[in-house]
């Protein structure tokens, strides 16, 4: 029986730090994902999520169902929605 994903939901930041630091991809994720994965993704821009307040964590930022992933890429993003889901 093949089993049932549910909806990701993805917050990127949008902020200068982030978008100068790497994440000025990240908004075009849903294009560069897999087709049946994209079709799950509800994809959010967040001007801050506040984690760059932490110095100890490294931007760009990203939000995947409320986890944090520093240091994100589109392939670290895709990396732990498959993980999430084994």
């Amino acid at each position: 029986m093949k089993k049932e994903h549910k909806e990701i939901s993805i917050k990127v930041c949008t902020g200068t730090l982030c978008h100068v630091m790497g994440g000025s991809n990240l908004p075009a994720l849903k294009e560069l994902l897999p087709k049946e994965m994209a079709a799950r993704i509800a994809l959010k821009g967040s001007i801050c999520l506040g984690a760059c307040k932490d110095q100890n964590k490294q931007p760009p930022f990203v939000l995947v169902n409320d986890v944090l992933i520093e240091e994100a890429t589109i392939e670290k993003i895709k990396e732990f929605i498959l993980k999430s889901e084994a």
